[in-house]
Formats: C-alpha cells, sequence, structure tokens
C-alpha cells in the first residue's frame, strides 16, 4: 500500500465513513489524522470504502462480502458510527463490527473514558483526574459470540436461545492485556467485572482465570467486583476504579455509563485491537450515528479524534499521539471549541478546526 517515496514511516489507513454523523466526524479525524503526521513527519494515505445501514438499503446488504480482504492490507481501518432506524440493528452491527472483529481477531475492545478540562460532567463534584477509567473489554467471544437461534417464530410456543461462549484462552489474553496495559500505563489496580453470585458457570470460571493471571503480576492491585455493584461504583466513586477487564457485554454496558459520567458519549473514543498484529486493528467513536442531527453541522468530534490518537498510540506514533490527545484537551478548555453537547455552540467543523489549531503547541508540550 506504500509508495516507493514516501516517508521512511508511513501508513495506509482504511476508512469506514458509515452512517448518519459519520461523514462529518470522520471527515475531521481525517484533516487531524494528515496534520499531526504532516508536523510529526510521517506519512499517511487514506482510502475510504462503504459499510453500513446506507450501503444495506441500497445494495441489500451493510458490507461487500469482499472487504474483509481488502481491508486485510491495510495498516489501520478507522470508522464512524452505523446504524438507522430504517435498517435492523442486528442486520447492520452483525454485518459490519462484529463481524470484522471476529474476521481480524481483533479480541480487545480499549475504551478509555476521562472528564476533558473545562466541560462540565453531570456528576457531582467530579472535574478532570476524578474520572479516569480504561476499560478493556473482550471482544470476540462470551455473550456476543452469535451461538444460538429462534424456531416456532411467531407461534405460541417461539423459544429464542442465545448461548454464551468463555473459553480459557479467551479470558486468559484479555486479563493478561489488562494488566500489560496497566504495567505498561503506570495504572494502579485492576478490577474484573463478574457476576459469579448468579451466573454459575461461565462467571465462576471467569474468575478462576483472572485470579490465577492476576497472581502473575503482584506489582498490580487486583480485585473481583460484581458488576450491578461496579456500574453504581461508577457513579458513587469513580475515582475508585482505575483498569476494568470484562467480558463482551459487561464491557459495552459499563462503556456507556464511563462515557456519560465523563461527560459526553461525544468524547468517548475505542479501539479494536489484534495485539499481535496479524490483522488490522479498528478505531472507533464509540458513539452512535444519532440520525436525528446528521448533515446539520453540530455533532461532536472529538471522540473520533480520540479514537484517531488511539491509533496513533498503537501504530507506534506515541509523540503524535500525545500530541493529539493534549491539543483535544487545550480546545476543550476553550468553551468557543466546545459543541452542544458539552455546553458550547461550536459546529462539527469549528470544533476540529480549534483542535488542529492546537496541534502545534500541543506538540511542543508533548515532547517537553
Amino acid at each position: 500500500m506504500r509508495d516507493a517515496g514516501s516517508p521512511a514511516r508511513s501508513y495506509a489507513v482504511a476508512v469506514l465513513p458509515g452512517d448518519g454523523i459519520g461523514p462529518e466526524v470522520i471527515g475531521e479525524a481525517e484533516a487531524a489524522l494528515q496534520a499531526v503526521a504532516e508536523q510529526c513527519g510521517f506519512g499517511v494515505t487514506t482510502q475510504r470504502f462503504e459499510a453500513g445501514a446506507q450501503r444495506a438499503l441500497d445494495k441489500g446488504a451493510p458490507m461487500d462480502p469482499d472487504l474483509p480482504d481488502e481491508l486485510s492490507r491495510f495498516d489501520a481501518i478507522l470508522c464512524g458510527p452505523f446504524g438507522d432506524p430504517r435498517v435492523h440493528d442486528t442486520i447492520v452491527v452483525w454485518g459490519t463490527i462484529l463481524a470484522l472483529r471476529q474476521r481480524f481477531d481483533q479480541y480487545v475492545n480499549l475504551r478509555p473514558a476521562r472528564v476533558l478540562p473545562g466541560t462540565s460532567p453531570p456528576l457531582r463534584d467530579i472535574g478532570p483526574g476524578d474520572l479516569d477509567i480504561v476499560v478493556v473489554r473482550e471482544n470476540t467471544e462470551g455473550e456476543y459470540g452469535g451461538i444460538g437461534g429462534r424456531v416456532h417464530r411467531d407461534k405460541p410456543g417461539e423459544v429464542a436461545i442465545e448461548t454464551s461462549v468463555f473459553t480459557r484462552a479467551g479470558i486468559e489474553r484479555i486479563v493478561r492485556y489488562a494488566f500489560e496495559y496497566a504495567r505498561a500505563h503506570g495504572r494502579r489496580r485492576v478490577t474484573s467485572a463478574t457476576k459469579s453470585n448468579a451466573l454459575r458457570h461461565a462467571m465462576p470460571f471467569w474468575d478462576d482465570v483472572s485470579l490465577a493471571v492476576a497472581a502473575q503480576y503482584p506489582d498490580v492491585e487486583h480485585e473481583l467486583a460484581l458488576i450491578d455493584a461496579l456500574a453504581a461504583r461508577v457513579v458513587s466513586d469513580p475515582g475508585s476504579l482505575d483498569v476494568i477487564v470484562a467480558s463482551n457485554l459487561f464491557g459495552d454496558i459499563l462503556t456507556d455509563i464511563t462515557a456519560a459520567a465523563s461527560g459526553s458519549l461525544g468524547t468517548a473514543p475505542s479501539a479494536n485491537i489484534d495485539p499481535t498484529r496479524a490483522n488490522p486493528s479498528l478505531f472507533q467513536a464509540i458513539h452512535g450515528s444519532a440520525p436525528t442531527i446528521a448533515g446539520k453541522g453540530v455533532a461532536n468530534p472529538v471522540a473520533e479524534l480520540l479514537s484517531v490518537a488511539l491509533m496513533l498510540e498503537f501504530l507506534g506514533e506515541a509523540e503524535a499521539a500525545r500530541g493529539l490527545e493534549r491539543a483535544v484537551e487545550l480546545a476543550a478548555a476553550d468553551p468557543a471549541a466546545r459543541t452542544a453537547d458539552l455546553g458550547g455552540t461550536a459546529t462539527t467543523s469549528e470544533a476540529g478546526a480549534a483542535v488542529r489549531e492546537r496541534l502545534g503547541e500541543a506538540l511542543s508540550a508533548a515532547t517537553a
């Protein structure tokens, strides 16, 4: 994918703009990616591909069956949100993001949540530094394995079965990733989400494997926490939480809570990672396609910009990642650069431009 005359460090990024507000926030993300690449001295080429609910409406399927093969040639995938009320979510989700996670064995879903400077989260007396939680979510099995079915549809005896699948290898590798992440980023504690008081088989199994892995990391604190109590702690005592490792379903729910508690889903990024790097990893804001505001130019691009920062960190461009994160923080501190969900009046393009304008200052601080 790279040209012979490209910079020594050069990356090919596939872009899936998605649905609704996707093209708007992706446009700002691509602009930020190109700007930080230019200032940090590495090359980036991007290529857009069609996928999502609109494609399902236009062509009968949310994704071309050959698209995963196309995407496999890239260093990373930058993705917008998928979804449209005219297409059932199961068709779009299983036809795009879940299919790609399983195809590329992106078994880590990394979702950090923190309060940005100048913003007003809904929790009382919470500001920057008081909520800084990273959820490491298992991403390819568990409750989202897709195993099951329905029989006797629309009859009184209709039955639906959804089977959760937990493997020792799957639990061990995600818990180990959480501990390795905590070590590498100076985090003090890993909390393992469970429900072993009610789920008699899968969750005690999860606990057993979690405890066995935790014993190999005596320098990092570890605890097991029931998912319902853990969700309450995000609201009542977020400062007690650092890194959370969770199953597919529990992690999905917790990350909406942590994002909302930090101020807005519009600021919450995510990374779908294959740590072996045998496959491309995918980076995407966790918010939905928000069709009611699509095309109005008011969507918050911050979550997608921070997803670009996660992508840069994974690609090995740590300076660029820190610089982009810092630029987002500097812009967020300015009321004129905030979109409506953060109490401001900036448009999507104004918010994106404000981040790019602060990149130089942010990169200088990142390397100081």
